[in-house]
């Protein structure tokens, strides 16, 4: 990049102020993220553990190689595991009608943070394993829960090498009890708690806001400003935000007479119609926003009426899949449900939902993917629970009068669902951005 275009940029961002709170101070998200850990682990986990039938699940990772299970159970001053990291949780179960939680351990020189009491002393049992096998062995649990899964990655974290030292260290009759912690990892990472919510939705309204100023005439000046300007500029406001992105900001725009619906480094002009996929990480949640912004042309007020109708039909999609969410049904039956619905209404759907939280595409039911527009074997035969959260990403496309072509609107936002109903976390794009000549 030049050295010019790195000036014009950094003017750019110092003439967008931000209309949403700004994330909060360092310190203050490390609170957040600890104690908020404290209560997943607390109220959540029992009962999860007791959904899954997991009496015990046993977490091993080695430095910079995390297992994506443990990445989001250590505290907020562990950047990656230290040497081999073991993670025991123990469900104590309910005696004599006391629920007495669950127990959780490391396996390791020292606490890790507050919640993982440390449970070996190398001078006295130097062999780390058989210490865990000791641990195992005093609690007696039925069935042992290790991260692997065939299908699910995130649910996979068990290496090869750890699971063959666990399994060597294991008496016999413990390693018929080692089973799958697939289901269990994969509702650990999907639920959402109360505690979460509202954090969640500040951190939607902070990555939405980022588009609104990108999208704004204090960056954009038709004419001049390249598609790859605007992700840089959002780049940057991210990294000013202190803030990070689980995937680049990328922007692309569509043009009267031109065929490519996502033209890339291109110069903004009069008329065309932009869209910006952008992906935050904070508090350890991931925002993912897909959003449109029109270019005004001189005299203009609004853009064409057939683009406004084009977003209210991508809205209108949005409608139909998001209706169709219910507790127990599969990624499939929504998927298929929802299509079918909006096919037979006139539109051209296509539909690519997934699950986000600790991961911008977590674990849980696929609902379509973009470039298989039918059912998703095993993973889109995953149901859906409530109080899990969902990025509603599709597209469709609209043949506008003015343009004489289709327009594709692709858009992304995110919600959470209770069960019952579905809540955009901090609502969902129903008119453009505007930017003036």
């Amino acid at each position: 990049m030049s050295a010019l275009r790195v000036i014009f940029l950094l003017s750019l961002l110092a003439t967008v102020t931000p209309a949403v709170a700004e994330p909060l101070p360092l310190a203050e998200r490390a609170e957040v993220v600890d104690e908020i850990l404290q209560e997943r682990i607390n109220n959540l986990l029992p009962q999860l553990m007791r959904d899954t039938d997991i009496d015990m699940w046993v977490l091993i990772s080695r430095e910079y190689n995390e297992d994506p299970v443990l990445r989001t159970m250590l505290p907020s001053d562990w950047f990656s595991a230290r040497r081999r990291t073991i993670l025991v949780l123990f469900d104590r179960g309910i005696v004599d009608g006391t629920d007495r939680g669950v127990e959780a351990l490391a396996v390791a020189r020292y606490d890790v943070g507050d919640i993982f009491k440390k449970a070996w002393d190398p001078e006295q049992q130097p062999d780390q394993w058989q210490r865990l096998a000791a641990i195992i062995n005093e609690r007696n649990p039925q069935r042992i829960g290790i991260n692997q899964s065939d299908y699910f990655a995130q649910a996979d974290g068990l290496v090869a090498t750890d699971k063959e030292q666990l399994m060597q260290n294991l008496p016999a009759a413990m390693q018929q009890r080692v089973v799958s912690a697939e289901k269990l990892a994969i509702r650990w990472l999907e639920t959402r708690i109360p505690g979460e919510i509202p954090h969640y939705r500040n951190a939607v309204g902070i990555a939405q806001q980022i588009i609104a100023d990108g999208f704004s005439d204090a960056v954009v000046t038709p004419g001049i400003t390249t598609t790859t300007d605007i992700e840089w500029w959002m780049q940057e406001r991210i990294a000013e935000l202190k803030l990070s992105a689980w995937f680049p900001p990328t922007v692309t725009l569509q043009r009267k007479g031109e065929a490519n619906s996502r033209m890339a480094d291109a110069i903004v002009q009069p008329g065309d119609l932009l869209h910006v996929d952008l992906g935050i990480t904070y508090l350890r949640l991931n925002t993912d926003t897909q959003q449109h912004a029109y270019v005004l042309r001189q005299g203009e007020q609004a853009a064409p009426a057939s683009l406004q109708q084009a977003l209210s039909n991508g809205n209108r999609v949005q409608d139909y899949l998001t209706d169709e969410f219910a507790v127990g049904r599969t990624g499939n039956e929504i998927f298929l449900a929802a299509l079918e619905k909006a096919k037979a209404a006139g539109l051209q759907p296509s539909i690519y939902t997934h699950p986000i939280g600790y991961y911008g595409h977590g674990s849980g039911p696929t609902i379509g993917m973009w470039d298989k527009q039918q059912a998703i074997p095993v993973t889109g035969d995953y149901p859906m629970y409530a109080n899990t959260a969902y990025s509603i990403e599709l597209n469709n496309r609209t043949f506008s009068d003015d343009w004489q072509q289709d327009v594709m609107i692709m858009l992304e936002e995110d919600t959470i669902f209770d069960g019952k109903q579905v809540d955009y976390l901090h609502g969902r794009q129903q008119e453009f951005h505007l930017i003036r000549e």
